[in-house]
């Protein structure tokens, strides 16, 4: 029996895994079902709140104050911790990547009603992200105050825990709904959400073959990043597990013309499946994501998901991400 560490009871769990009942885009002998991340919490709502929930604590163990994050101009990792720290009486400061826009929407609106202290990068500088948080941690210090570095859509050892807790969640939903998935399938842009779930299905024996797909980088990219974040969670809470033994798939081809940007195609699914079944999808992770899977499954066993009959879409929130990119949706 894994040993959790500690961990706050932030999220709304466990969430709802339900069928889609009048979405008419895949193929008909498919059951597409639908792991609600996106209810962990209205202002807190999607993935990033399970892997909070475990990274948080552990700023809490080291005495810390000030929780400190980054990620791009529409985080919805930052946007979270941003009211996770309201919630909590900490302060929060953001690293954000790109410019300061002149009025913020979507998730930045949210950070900054949050009272988050906001530091903005260009492209240029982001490599120099990290070194700027440690610059900002010193500065802190000085000021008596200790910050925890959370990296980007805490995606470490620590939150690796996250989506290894809803591993088992899921493992407890397909019993109580006497399914047997053959895939799991969930966007993937930091590389935590996945590589939970592949170290949690290992774990919990669970049948199902975790697909990601990816809204950033490449295949190989993620394949070093969860090899990378595994190994230290291994060293750290000295847990034997066997690294080879996890199949990281992640699925190319729809990533389009970059992170945050979406082909129109992605903007027709999330209007479509909006108008089916009331689910609402974002542009940048989980639009990008269903649209793979879907188109996917259509390709029948010459696809990615061979020999499918029931699949779950891990739906890791992102709403307040449509609001920046509404001028990409047509409406007759």
């Amino acid at each position: 029996m894994i040993e959790f560490p500690p961990r706050l009871d932030l999220a709304n769990l466990p969430t709802p895994l339900t069928e889609l009942c009048n979405y008419a885009g895949g193929p008909a002998d498919v059951s597409i079902w639908i792991k609600h991340d996106e209810l962990t919490g209205m202002e807190v709502s999607g993935n990033k709140i399970r892997k909070l929930e475990f990274s948080i604590a552990e700023a809490s163990l080291q005495g810390c104050d000030t929780l400190m994050t980054c990620g791009g101009i529409q985080s919805n990792h930052c946007r979270a911790t941003a009211v996770i720290g309201a919630r909590l009486g900490l302060k929060v400061h953001l690293i954000l990547r790109g410019e300061k826009p002149e009025v913020p929407d979507g998730n930045l609106l949210m950070g900054y009603l949050s009272g988050a202290t906001i530091t903005y990068l260009s492209q240029a500088q982001w490599s120099f992200h990290e070194q700027k948080a440690a610059e900002l941690r010193a500065e802190y210090l000085r000021m008596g105050s200790k910050a925890f570095f959370i990296p980007v859509g805490a995606s470490d050892e620590i939150g690796l825990w996250g989506y290894i807790a809803a591993a088992a969640e899921l493992k407890q939903d397909f019993e109580d709904l006497s399914i047997d998935p053959e895939y799991i399938v969930c966007a993937t842009g930091s590389g935590g959400t996945q590589g939970g779930l592949l170290v949690g299905g290992k774990l919990f024996d669970m049948n199902a073959k975790c697909v990601a797909f990816n809204v950033s980088d490449d295949a190989d990219y993620f394949d070093r990043k969860i090899k990378e974040d595994v190994t230290l969670w291994k060293q750290r809470y000295e847990i034997d597990f066997d690294l080879n033994s996890i199949d990281i798939q992640t699925a190319e081809g729809y990533l389009g013309p970059g992170y945050g940007k979406a082909d129109p195609c992605v903007f027709d699914t999330i209007a479509e499946l909006a108008r089916a079944d009331g689910i609402f999808l974002d542009p940048v992770y989980t639009g990008k994501a269903f649209h793979g899977m879907v188109s996917e499954l259509n390709k029948g066993e010459k696809g990615a998901f061979p020999g499918v009959k029931n699949i779950v879409f891990v739906h890791t929130g992102g709403l307040f991400g449509v609001f920046p990119q509404q001028q990409n949706f047509s409406f007759d």
